[in-house]
Protein backbone atom coordinates (compact mmCIF):
# COMPACT_ATOMS: atom_id res chain seq x y z
CA UNK A 1 0.00 0.00 0.00
CA UNK A 2 1.66 3.73 -0.95
CA UNK A 3 0.93 6.01 1.98
CA UNK A 4 1.13 9.77 0.78
CA UNK A 5 0.49 12.83 2.65
CA UNK A 6 -1.54 15.83 0.61
CA UNK A 7 -2.99 19.19 1.42
CA UNK A 8 -6.08 20.55 0.21
CA UNK A 9 -5.89 20.93 -3.56
CA UNK A 10 -3.36 18.72 -3.83
CA UNK A 11 -3.91 15.60 -6.74
CA UNK A 12 -2.97 12.35 -7.32
CA UNK A 13 -2.56 10.77 -10.55
CA UNK A 14 -3.52 7.17 -11.35
CA UNK A 15 -2.81 6.11 -14.98
CA UNK A 16 -3.86 8.20 -17.52
CA UNK A 17 -7.10 9.03 -16.77
CA UNK A 18 -7.95 8.61 -13.00
CA UNK A 19 -7.60 12.12 -11.20
CA UNK A 20 -8.04 12.13 -7.51
CA UNK A 21 -8.26 15.56 -5.44
CA UNK A 22 -7.89 16.71 -1.99
CA UNK A 23 -11.02 18.66 -1.72
CA UNK A 24 -11.48 19.33 2.10
CA UNK A 25 -9.52 18.09 5.65
CA UNK A 26 -11.04 18.00 8.62
CA UNK A 27 -11.22 16.45 12.22
CA UNK A 28 -13.13 13.66 11.31
CA UNK A 29 -12.47 12.76 7.36
CA UNK A 30 -11.15 13.71 4.21
CA UNK A 31 -12.75 14.41 1.26
CA UNK A 32 -12.23 13.91 -2.20
CA UNK A 33 -12.68 14.20 -5.55
CA UNK A 34 -12.31 11.38 -7.97
CA UNK A 35 -12.47 12.09 -11.75
CA UNK A 36 -12.27 9.14 -14.34
CA UNK A 37 -13.68 7.87 -17.27
CA UNK A 38 -17.23 6.13 -17.02
CA UNK A 39 -16.29 2.82 -17.78
CA UNK A 40 -14.06 3.08 -14.54
CA UNK A 41 -16.37 1.95 -11.44
CA UNK A 42 -15.49 3.69 -8.40
CA UNK A 43 -17.49 2.13 -5.23
CA UNK A 44 -16.44 2.73 -1.42
CA UNK A 45 -15.39 -0.82 -0.31
CA UNK A 46 -17.84 -0.71 3.08
CA UNK A 47 -20.62 -0.44 0.38
CA UNK A 48 -19.28 -3.30 -1.83
CA UNK A 49 -18.75 -5.06 1.65
CA UNK A 50 -22.40 -4.61 2.80
CA UNK A 51 -24.70 -5.46 -1.05
CA UNK A 52 -21.77 -8.78 -0.93
CA UNK A 53 -22.89 -9.70 2.41
CA UNK A 54 -26.59 -8.82 1.21
CA UNK A 55 -26.13 -11.07 -1.62
CA UNK A 56 -25.04 -14.27 0.24
CA UNK A 57 -27.78 -13.69 2.99
CA UNK A 58 -30.58 -13.56 0.35
CA UNK A 59 -28.67 -16.72 -1.13
CA UNK A 60 -28.98 -18.39 1.48
CA UNK A 61 -32.48 -17.62 2.54
CA UNK A 62 -33.71 -18.25 -1.11
CA UNK A 63 -31.71 -21.95 -1.05
CA UNK A 64 -34.05 -22.94 2.00
CA UNK A 65 -36.92 -21.40 0.74
CA UNK A 66 -36.45 -23.12 -2.67
CA UNK A 67 -35.71 -27.18 -0.81
CA UNK A 68 -38.80 -26.99 1.30
CA UNK A 69 -41.19 -25.94 -1.69
CA UNK A 70 -39.45 -28.98 -3.66
CA UNK A 71 -40.04 -31.03 -0.69
CA UNK A 72 -43.55 -30.24 -0.79
CA UNK A 73 -43.91 -30.95 -4.23
CA UNK A 74 -42.26 -34.43 -3.97
CA UNK A 75 -45.29 -37.32 -4.66
CA UNK A 76 -45.38 -39.79 -1.93
CA UNK A 77 -43.17 -43.09 -1.46
CA UNK A 78 -44.67 -45.70 -3.94
CA UNK A 79 -45.84 -48.52 -2.10
CA UNK A 80 -43.43 -51.60 -1.92
CA UNK A 81 -43.48 -54.20 -4.49
CA UNK A 82 -45.66 -57.13 -3.79
CA UNK A 83 -43.68 -61.03 -2.95
CA UNK A 84 -42.68 -62.58 -5.35
CA UNK A 85 -45.44 -64.97 -5.73
CA UNK A 86 -46.47 -62.61 -8.85
CA UNK A 87 -49.44 -60.84 -7.14
CA UNK A 88 -49.51 -57.16 -7.82
CA UNK A 89 -51.10 -54.09 -5.33
CA UNK A 90 -54.72 -52.83 -6.94
CA UNK A 91 -53.92 -50.32 -8.32
CA UNK A 92 -55.19 -47.00 -7.32
CA UNK A 93 -57.86 -44.40 -8.90
CA UNK A 94 -54.97 -41.93 -9.59
CA UNK A 95 -52.22 -44.39 -11.40
CA UNK A 96 -55.73 -45.65 -13.46
CA UNK A 97 -55.92 -42.06 -14.97
CA UNK A 98 -52.63 -41.49 -15.59
CA UNK A 99 -52.71 -44.49 -18.27
CA UNK A 100 -53.28 -44.31 -21.69
CA UNK A 101 -56.53 -45.54 -23.29
CA UNK A 102 -55.86 -48.06 -25.88
CA UNK A 103 -58.62 -48.51 -28.40
CA UNK A 104 -57.69 -51.37 -30.82
CA UNK A 105 -56.59 -50.79 -34.35
CA UNK A 106 -58.96 -50.27 -37.23
CA UNK A 107 -58.83 -52.85 -39.81
CA UNK A 108 -57.51 -51.77 -42.85
CA UNK A 109 -59.75 -50.57 -45.64
CA UNK A 110 -59.99 -53.26 -48.49
CA UNK A 111 -58.18 -52.10 -52.09
CA UNK A 112 -59.77 -51.87 -54.92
Amino acid sequence: MLVLSRRVGERLIIGDNIVITVIDVRSDGVRIGIDAPREVRVTRAEILEAVTQANVEATRSADDDAVEALRALRPPTPPAPAAASGASAPETPAAQSAKPAVTPAKPAAPRR
